[in-house]
C-alpha cells in the first residue's frame, strides 16, 4: 500500500527543489497525499482550509514583527552599529583584522540567535532587523551566506533541544505531555539530559559547516531600500532602544508576539520624532517582507492538517514495525526517519511531537528501550527536519534576512545546506543516543 504521508512530503520537497514556490508546493503535496489516502478533492481542500486557521496568530505575529523591524532600521540604529564595525575594520586593513572581523560576526550572530530562543524570546524577529544592514559588510569580507544560514538556523534550533528555558521549555514540555498521553509519567527534568547526545549532532554539524564554507563567495553590492540619508541623532536612537525594550517586555508579560510588536510600533508613532506618513510607509514595507513567511506558515498548517487526517503516519510506523519485527537497530533508524519525514513536511518540530509520541512510546517500550532512550528518539525525531524544511520558520527567517538583496535562494542556499550540516549529524547522534542510553 502506498503511504500518503510519504507521497505528500516527497512531492512537496521535489517541487521545492525544482524551485516551485513553497506555498504552491505545500498545497500540491497536500492534494497528492490526500488523494492517495482516498480523499476527494473537496475534502482535501476543506481540511487544508480549516488547518490554515490554526496558523493565523503566528502569521499575524510575523507580519507585525516585520513591520517593527523596518521601523527599527528606519531609526538608524542598525546603520550606527554597522558603521562602527566598518570604521573599526578600515583602521587596520591587514588579513588578520579581516579574519578577526569575520570570526566576531559569526560568533555574534550565533550568540544573538541562541539568545532569541530563551533569554530574549523573539525567535526570528531579530533577523530582518540585523541581517540586511550587514549584507554589504559581509560582501566586503567575502562571507559565504550559506554559512550564515547554517549559523542562524543552528541558533534557532539547537537551544530548544537542550536548554529547558524559553522555547526549549515549550518543546520539552510537549515531550512530557506526549508521555503522559501515552500513560507514562516522566519528570520534566529528565528530558534535557536525554537530549544532550542528539544536540551534540548540531554542534558537530556547525563545526563542519564553518570549515566547509570558509572560502570567499562573491556577491554584488546592491542598495537595499531607500538610499536617502537618514537624520540619525541621539533621540531617534533612544526611541529605538526604548521600543525594543518595551516590545520584549510586553511579549514576555502577555506571552504574545502580536501585542509585543504592536507596543513597539506604537512607541515610534507616539514619540512624534518621525513623520507618521513615512513611518506608515516603512511599516507596510516591513509587513510585506515578513508576510510571505506568514503565508508559508499558514500553508504549512493546512498541509499538516491533511497529513494528520490521512491517518497514514500510524500505518507507516505499524508497517515498519511489522516488517522489521525485533530488529532494534533498523526500527530505531526507521523511527527517526519517520520523524524527519513528518517534520520536513509540516515545518514544525513542536507540532511533530504529538503526532509521533503516541506511536513511538508504546513501540519503544515493547522493544525494551529505556525511558531515556525513548525520550532521546522522540526529541530527535521531532527536531529532525526543522533545520532543512522549506516550510520551517527556522529556515524561512534566515532566508528573509539573507535574501534582502535578492542574492540568496531559500531552497539551495538555506534549506539544502542546513539539511546537510544540521539534520544529518543530528540523525546520526540521535541514533547513537537511542542505542546506548
Amino acid at each position: 500500500m502506498v503511504n500518503a504521508v510519504l507521497i505528500a512530503v516527497l512531492v512537496m520537497i521535489l517541487l521545492s527543489l525544482f524551485r516551485l514556490n513553497v506555498v504552491l508546493a505545500l498545497f500540491i503535496g497536500a492534494l497528492a497525499g490526500g488523494l492517495v489516502a482516498g480523499m476527494g478533492y473537496g475534502e482535501v481542500i476543506s481540511i487544508f482550509t480549516e488547518g490554515i486557521v490554526g496558523g493565523a496568530e503566528i502569521a499575524l505575529s510575523y507580519a507585525l514583527l516585520g513591520g517593527f523591524a523596518a521601523l527599527i532600521a528606519y531609526s538608524g540604529i542598525t546603520e550606527v552599529l554597522v558603521g562602527f564595525i566598518i570604521r573599526t575594520l578600515k583602521k587596520e586593513q591587514s588579513k588578520k583584522a579581516r579574519i578577526v572581523a569575520k570570526v566576531s560576526i559569526v560568533f555574534a550572530l550565533l550568540a544573538i540567535s541562541i539568545m532569541s530562543q530563551n533569554l530574549i524570546p523573539v525567535h526570528i524577529a531579530f533577523i530582518p532587523i540585523l541581517i540586511p544592514p550587514l549584507l554589504s559588510l559581509m560582501n566586503e569580507l567575502g562571507f559565504d551566506r550559506r554559512l550564515i544560514a547554517v549559523v542562524l538556523t543552528f541558533g534557532l534550533t539547537f537551544p530548544y533541544v537542550v536548554l529547558p528555558i524559553g522555547f526549549g521549555q515549550i518543546f520539552q514540555n510537549t515531550i512530557v505531555t506526549g508521555f503522559q498521553s501515552a500513560g507514562v509519567d516522566i519528570a520534566f527534568s529528565e528530558v534535557a539530559p536525554a537530549l544532550i547526545i542528539p544536540a551534540a549532532g548540531f554542534v558537530a554539524g556547525l563545526a563542519v559547516a564553518l570549515f566547509f564554507y570558509r572560502k570567499r563567495r562573491y556577491y554584488k553590492t546592491i542598495e537595499i531600500g531607500d538610499d536617502t540619508p537618514k537624520q540619525i541623532n541621539s533621540k531617534t536612537i533612544t526611541i529605538a532602544i526604548i521600543a525594543i525594550i518595551i516590545t520584549f517586555s510586553v511579549q514576555i508579560m502577555t506571552d504574545s508576539m502580536i501585542f509585543g510588536a504592536l507596543a513597539g510600533i506604537m512607541v515610534f508613532f507616539l514619540s512624534f520624532q518621525f513623520k507618521w506618513q513615512q513611518l506608515d510607509d516603512e511599516l507596510v514595507s516591513g509587513i510585506k517582507m515578513m508576510a510571505y513567511i506568514g503565508i508559508v506558515m499558514l500553508a504549512a498548517n493546512g498541509f499538516a492538517s491533511v497529513i494528520s487526517e490521512t491517518g497514514h503516519v500510524n500505518s507507516l510506523v505499524d508497517g515498519i514495525a511489522g516488517a522489521l519485527e525485533d530488529q532494534k537497530v533498523l526500527i530505531v533508524i526507521s523511527m527517526l526517519l519517520v520523524g524527519l519525514v513528518v517534520t520536513m513536511g509540516i515545518g514544525s518540530s513542536f507540532a511533530t511531537i504529538p503526532i509521533i509520541s503516541s506511536i513511538f512510546i508504546p513501540m519503544g517500550m515493547e522493544l525494551g528501550l529505556s525511558i531515556t532512550a525513548i525520550i532521546a528518539i522522540i526529541g530527535t525525531a521531532g527536531a529532525l527536519g526543522d533545520a532543512g524544511s522549506p516550510a520551517s520558520d527556522s529556515t524561512l527567517g534566515p532566508t528573509a534576512g539573507l535574501s534582502a538583496d535578492g542574492q540568496h535562494n531559500h531552497i539551495w542556499d538555506t534549506c539544502v545546506p542546513t539539511f546537510v550540516f544540521l539534520n544529518i549529524p543530528v540523525l546520526i547522534a540521535g541514533f547513537v543516543a537511542g542505542m546506548v542510553l
